[in-house]
C-alpha cells in the first residue's frame, strides 16, 4: 500500500471504530481490522494470534500477540484508563503495561515481546521494551490519519535480504575476530600502540582483499586465495608486503618485470595501500590455513553488507585500540536515522509514484528520468572528531 492509500484506509478505520469497544467481543474483529485494512496484511488471522495460554499460578490468556514482529497486546475495553492498576485474579492490582510485562516474563526467550501495546480502542500506549523504564508513545484512534505510520511496526517484519546481510556479516565479523586474535599473538611487542593500529590497518587491508576476489573486483575469483597459496607459510609476510605495495601503484608506474602473479592484480585506487608502512608479523600454518580455507573457500564475502558489517567489524576489532587506528563505523540504524528522513524517504516514495504508473512508455520514461537524477546527486559528509 502507498503512504496515501494508508492514511485513507487509516481514515476510515478510525471513523469505523469510533465509539466502539467491548473487550472480549471485538478485541479481535478490531485488531484483524487494522492490519488488514490498514496496514495491507494479507491474511491476517495467519500473522496475529489471540488468547494464547500462558501459565502464572493459574492458567492465563494474553490477548494478541504478533510473533514475527514480537508485538504482545493487552486489550482492555473502550473507557478503561490505560496507567490504573486492575485487580487480577490473584488479589494483586497492576496496570495493563504490568499485567503485560508478567505475561512476557513467562514466555521463552525467542517469544518475548520487543513491544507491548496496551489498548482500550481509543488510545494505543507503545512500549519499547528496548527501554522499559520509558514512558509509553501514545497514539489516538482519532489521530491515526496523521499518526499511522507511528504503528507501523506492527508490521515491520525487516527486509529478508538485510536479514540475510546481517546474519553474513556477523559470521564475518567472527572470522575477523578469530584472525585478528592470531595475528596479534605474532607482534613481538602485542601491547604496542603502533603494532595494534598497525594489526587493524592489516585487517582492513585482507578483508579488502578477501572482499574483492569473491565481488569480482580483482577480475577473477580466488584470485588472492590462489596467490596466497603458492607461498609456504614462512613466506606469506613477505608476499603480502609485495602485494600490498602493488595495489598502490598504477599499471603505467609497474615495474615490467614484476612477477606475474602480482602483475594480475589491479591498482586499487582510494588510499587503503598508501598509507605508510605498516608492521607486518610473521604468519604460521594455522594463520594461513584460516585464510585460505575459512575466510576464503568456506565463505563468500560478497554477500555482506558494506553497511552492517562496518558495525560488526569495529565490534571485533580491540575496542581499547580501534579508535587509536582510526577506524569508527557508525551503525545501520544510525545512518538510516539520518539518510532516511534527509532524502531516502522522499526518493522511495518516488520511485513508488513512478512504479505505479499504468502507461509503460510513461513509466519507463519517467524511470529513465529518475535514474538520471539519482545520477547527479552529490552528497557531502562532514565528520567531527
Amino acid at each position: 500500500m502507498t503512504d496515501a492509500q494508508q492514511r485513507a484506509a487509516a481514515v476510515k478505520f478510525a471513523a469505523e471504530w469510533e465509539g466502539k469497544g467491548y473487550e472480549k467481543g471485538q478485541s479481535q474483529p478490531f485488531w484483524m481490522e487494522l492490519l488488514e485494512k490498514v496496514y495491507g496484511v494479507d491474511n491476517p488471522a495467519h500473522f496475529i494470534s489471540f488468547e494464547n495460554q500462558v501459565h502464572l499460578d493459574n492458567t492465563s490468556f494474553i490477548d494478541g500477540s504478533i510473533p514475527s514482529t514480537h508485538v504482545l497486546i493487552e486489550q482492555k475495553s473502550l473507557g478503561k484508563d490505560l496507567k490504573a492498576p486492575i485487580k487480577q485474579s490473584d488479589g494483586t492490582f497492576l496496570t495493563p503495561f504490568q499485567q503485560a510485562k508478567r505475561y512476557a516474563a513467562e514466555l521463552s526467550y525467542s517469544m518475548r515481546p520487543r513491544w507491548i501495546v496496551t489498548c482500550n480502542f481509543a488510545e494505543f500506549h507503545v512500549y519499547d521494551m528496548e527501554h522499559p523504564t520509558g514512558e509509553p508513545e501514545i497514539i489516538l484512534l482519532k489521530d491515526l490519519e496523521k499518526e499511522w505510520y507511528r504503528l507501523r511496526f506492527l508490521v515491520d517484519t525487516g527486509d529478508e535480504n538485510i536479514k540475510k546481510e546481517m546474519e553474513v556479516s556477523i559470521q564475518a565479523g567472527a572470522l575477523v575476530g578469530v584472525l585478528y586474535d592470531e595475528l596479534l599473538k605474532q607482534y613481538i611487542d602485542p601491547n604496542a600502540p603502533a603494532s595494534l593500529q598497525s594489526l587493524n590497518m592489516l585487517c582492513v587491508r585482507l578483508v579488502f582483499c578477501l572482499y574483492a576476489e569473491d565481488a569480482g573486483i580483482f577480475g577473477g575469483h580466488s584470485k588472492f586465495h590462489d596467490y596466497i597459496k603458492s607461498f609456504a607459510p614462512k613466506d606469506v609476510r613477505r608476499a603480502l608486503i609485495d602485494l600490498f605495495k602493488v595495489l598502490d601503484t598504477k599499471d603505467e608506474d609497474r615495474d615490467p618485470y614484476m612477477d606475474g602473479r602480482l602483475a594480475a592484480f589491479p591498482y586499487a585506487n582510494g588510499g587503503l595501500f598508501a598509507k605508510e608502512d605498516i608492521e607486518i608479523p610473521n604468519f604460521n600454518e594455522r594463520i594461513v590455513n584460516l585464510l585460505l580455507h575459512d575466510a576464503s573457500e568456506d565463505f563468500d564475502w560478497s554477500e555482506i553488507s558494506p553497511t552492517i558489517f562496518g558495525a560488526v567489524f569495529e565490534s571485533t576489532l580491540n575496542p581499547e585500540t580501534r579508535r587509536s587506528g582510526g577506524m569508527h563505523y557508525t551503525s545501520i540504524e544510525n545512518i538510516h536515522k539520518v539518510i532516511d528522513p534527509l532524502f531516502l524517504d522522499e526518493l522511495k516514495k518516488e520511485l513508488q509514484e513512478i512504479r505505479e504508473i499504468k502507461v509503460d512508455k510513461t513509466r519507463m520514461k519517467r524511470l529513465d528520468e529518475y535514474r538520471s537524477k539519482l545520477a547527479g546527486i552529490t552528497f557531502l559528509e562532514e565528520t567531527v572528531a
